[in-house]
C-alpha cells in the first residue's frame, strides 16, 4: 500500500494546472471576434503608461468638454440630491420635467414641436441610442448603412447584434456630404437603418438643409430609418439644423441628440432620442427591459441646463472654441497638414502630408517625440487614413504648448 504525501508546492502546482485548463475550456462569446476593444481605451492605457513614466503627453485626441456646465446646472444637482425622496428608482421613460425640457430644447434652438410625452425618449448618451435602436429595427444579418469615416461605434455595435455593415462613402471632393447617386447603384435589400452624422464627426463637414432633404426623399422611398446624430450643432455653428426641420422626417427618421458637447456634461450620460410615437415605443420596448432610470436629481438638474441663455450658449460653444481652433489650425500647419477652414464641432481635420507612408508614422512620431496625443483618421474608415483629427477639448495654454512642442521637434 503506497501513502501519497502532497506537499505545499505540489497543492500549488497542481492547483495552477487547474486554473490554467479551466481557462482554455472558457471561451468569449463569438460575436467578440468581430470587434477590438476601442481605440481610445487602448491607447489610453498606453498614454497612462507614458505619463506614468514622467513624459507629460499633452492629449488632443477625445472630445470631452473641458469646461463645466453653468452654474444653475451644478445648484440644481446639489439641491435636488438633498432631498430623501430623490434617490430611488425612475421612469425608465424619464421624469415629465427632462422630457418637457426637451421638447422646449426642440422648439426654441430648433423650431421643431415634439410631443414630450409620446415623441421624446430620454438616452444614457448616444452610444445607448445606437445599442437601443438597432435592436429595436434590425434583426442579425439584415444590413445597415455606416459612412466611411464615421464614428466607430456604429460600426462596433452593429457588428456585435449581428447586422451586416454596408459602408457608404464620404469624400473631401463633394464637401464630405453622402453621394445619393452611389446609394441608389447600391444593393439597399435588407438596409434597415442609415446612421448618419451631421454636423459630421471627423471631418468637420457642416449640416446642409439640401442634405437632410435628400435623406429623408432617400429614407421614404425605400423604406429606410435614417438616424441622424447631432450632438455638434452648437459648437462653432452659424445655424442650427435637424433633420427634422424637412417636412415627413418624423415619419422615418430619429435624431439623437446630446447634453455632452453643447451644455459640458460628458460625464452625465444625458442624451435624447426625437422621432414619431411608434418609432418611440419600439425603441422603449428594449431599453425598458435595459436600465431603470437616471437619477432624479440628475435629471432636473439636466431641465435647468436646457435653459442656459443664449450668452452663455454663445461664449461656451462659440467664442472658447474660436480661440481654440486658431491655435489648432497652427498646428495643422506647423505638421503640414491641409485642412477645411470651413469646418464646425469640436475638431479640426486635416490631410497629412504626401511623404508619410502611412498616418500613425506621424501621429505616433507626435505622441513620442512631442508628448502630443492626437488621433489618426483610420480609426473612423479607410477614407480616413490620410487624415488626423485634433481635439479642441483643451485649454488654450494647453494647445499652444502642444503647438511649441511639435515646433521644436520639426516635422
Amino acid at each position: 500500500m503506497h501513502i501519497y504525501t502532497f506537499t505545499h508546492l505540489h497543492i500549488c502546482t497542481l492547483t495552477k494546472h487547474l486554473h490554467i485548463c479551466t481557462l482554455t475550456m472558457i471561451q468569449p462569446a463569438e460575436r467578440l471576434k468581430s470587434v477590438s476593444e476601442y481605440y481610445f481605451s487602448r491607447k489610453g492605457k498606453e498614454v497612462a503608461r507614458l505619463n506614468a513614466e514622467g513624459k507629460d503627453i499633452i492629449s488632443l485626441a477625445i472630445g470631452s468638454p473641458d469646461m463645466p456646465p453653468s452654474p444653475q446646472t451644478i445648484e440644481t444637482l446639489c439641491k435636488e440630491a438633498q432631498k430623501p425622496n430623490a434617490h430611488g428608482y425612475q421612469p425608465t421613460t424619464g421624469i415629465p420635467e427632462l422630457r418637457e425640457a426637451m421638447a422646449g430644447f426642440y422648439k426654441r434652438w430648433f423650431n421643431v414641436t415634439l410631443d414630450p410625452k409620446t415623441e421624446i425618449q430620454p438616452l444614457i448618451g448616444s452610444k445607448e441610442g445606437i445599442l437601443h435602436t438597432t435592436l429595436a429595427f434590425v434583426n442579425p444579418g439584415e444590413k445597415v448603412l455606416v459612412p466611411n469615416p464615421g464614428y466607430p461605434t456604429y460600426t462596433s455595435l452593429s457588428k456585435i447584434l449581428g447586422c451586416t455593415i454596408v459602408n457608404y462613402n464620404l469624400r473631401p471632393e463633394n464637401d464630405w456630404q453622402p453621394d445619393f447617386e452611389e446609394l441608389e447603384s447600391m444593393n439597399l435589400t435588407d438596409v434597415r437603418l442609415m446612421w448618419v452624422n451631421y454636423p459630421n464627426m471627423p471631418t468637420g463637414a457642416p449640416a446642409r438643409r439640401e442634405t437632410y432633404e435628400k435623406l429623408v426623399d432617400f429614407a421614404r422611398r425605400h423604406d429606410i430609418v435614417v438616424v441622424n446624430d447631432n450632438p455638434y450643432s452648437f459648437i462653432l455653428g452659424k445655424e442650427h439644423l435637424s433633420i427634422l426641420q424637412i417636412p415627413g422626417a418624423k415619419d422615418c427618421c430619429i435624431e439623437f441628440n446630446s447634453m455632452s458637447k453643447s451644455h459640458n456634461m460628458p460625464g452625465w450620460r444625458v442624451g435624447m432620442l426625437a422621432t414619431n410615437a411608434t418609432f418611440v415605443s419600439w425603441i422603449l420596448k428594449v431599453k425598458s427591459n435595459i436600465d431603470s432610470g437616471t437619477f432624479r436629481a440628475m435629471q432636473l438638474a439636466a431641465a435647468e441646463a436646457y435653459q442656459n441663455s443664449d450668452e452663455w450658449h454663445h461664449e461656451a460653444n462659440v467664442n472658447v472654441y474660436a480661440r481654440r481652433r486658431k491655435l489648432a489650425g497652427q498646428i495643422m500647419e506647423a505638421l503640414h497638414c491641409q485642412y477645411d477652414t470651413n469646418q464646425v464641432g469640436m475638431f479640426l481635420w486635416g490631410r497629412i502630408p504626401d511623404a508619410y507612408a502611412d498616418v500613425e508614422d506621424l501621429t505616433e512620431k507626435v505622441l513620442h517625440e512631442a508628448r502630443v496625443f492626437i488621433t489618426p483618421g483610420f480609426i473612423f474608415g479607410s477614407n480616413g487614413k490620410r487624415y488626423i483629427r485634433i481635439s479642441l477639448c483643451a485649454k488654450e495654454e494647453k494647445l499652444a504648448e502642444a503647438l511649441e512642442r511639435i515646433k521644436e521637434v520639426g516635422f
